[in-house]
């Protein structure tokens, strides 16, 4: 993955290995307090649907000490605006002045809703003297209409780094009843991680909104065969499953180092293809296991 200026803010955590991005109530000052230690990469203040309209102002407020305990913790600051239709413009003026990392917005549908969001993030900057390029953008895609224009969407503007998948607002605008196994989700779930691949930002999968952690693993493990390596989450109780699913584990890296020193004998020695167990290795399966080595890197995982 190619990282615009936006991405590589010195100190700032790759997009690329921003694995829990979790939703906290926008005006609980406590649980904003207290979420650093929740394992999270990316921590959201909420100001829409976990933030009722009368206490939006109060949240508001908290921003700018919050974002700055959270970037002194070591973890990406963000937080969700409205729709710049609705009440999104009043968020921004008060929240930019914290700083956030990224702003995410709710109810994403059309790349013109992305563009007016940099116009206003762009003005807001310089206001506060912030950094050109210093906030990223991270749109929230929450109908049938937006997943139809992914693509777009993530390219619209350079700020863009990520797009965020939905469950309760997609299943909703689908007519589908929930179901913990989210079979209603799963179109919405694979086109949006292929556009997001193809316009080279990270997907981020929808939370997982029922309160048992061992539902919570096997949907973040379903996300993750279809290619997703970050999830959103509306629980702290749920950050820990996320990690652990979207983080290589030492196993995964030992049979990873095995493909890779197998294809190389195999090409050495003059062959198109290796074989390791069942397992018959040609190009594409190579790469896939460097690029895990070197995600395992990253996040420091042991023997990588």
């Amino acid at each position: 993955m190619v990282y615009s200026s936006a991405q590589l803010v010195e100190g700032r955590r790759p997009p690329a290995i921003r694995r829990c991005w979790l939703f906290l109530p926008g005006a609980d000052r406590r649980s904003l307090a207290s979420a650093s230690a929740s394992g999270a990469d990316v921590l959201i203040q909420e100001l829409e649907d976990l933030t009722p309209p009368e206490r939006r102002p109060e949240a508001r407020a908290l921003a700018g000490e919050i974002f700055s305990a959270w970037r002194a913790a070591g973890i990406v600051a963000a937080v969700r605006v409205n729709p710049l239709e609705t009440e999104g413009r009043a968020d921004l003026a008060a929240v930019m002045q914290g700083r956030p990392d990224i702003v995410l917005m709710s109810k994403v549908a059309e790349p013109s809703q992305v563009a007016m969001l940099e116009k206003e993030v762009e003005e807001l900057e310089r206001r506060f003297n912030i950094p050109a390029g210093f906030t990223e953008l991270a749109p929230n895609i929450e109908s049938a209409r937006g997943i139809m224009q992914t693509y777009a969407i993530a390219r619209s503007s350079q700020r863009v780094t990520a797009v965020m998948g939905s469950t309760e607002d997609m299943a909703a605008d689908l007519g589908a009843p929930r179901s913990k196994q989210a079979i209603e989700l799963s179109y919405a779930r694979q086109r949006l991680h292929l556009e997001c691949t193809a316009a080279n930002v990270l997907s981020v999968d929808c939370p997982y909104t029922f309160a048992d952690v061992s539902g919570c693993e096997a949907d973040a493990r379903y996300g993750r065969h279809l290619g997703y390596v970050a999830k959103s989450a509306v629980d702290p109780g749920h950050v820990a499953a996320i990690n652990r699913v979207m983080t290589p584990s030492s196993d995964e890296v030992r049979e990873a180092f095995a493909i890779i020193e197998a294809f190389e004998a195999a090409r050495a020695a003059g062959k198109d293809r290796a074989r390791h167990g069942d397992l018959l290795i040609e190009v594409p399966f190579y790469f896939s296991a460097k690029r895990l080595v070197a995600r395992a890197a990253e996040l420091g995982v042991k023997g990588a």
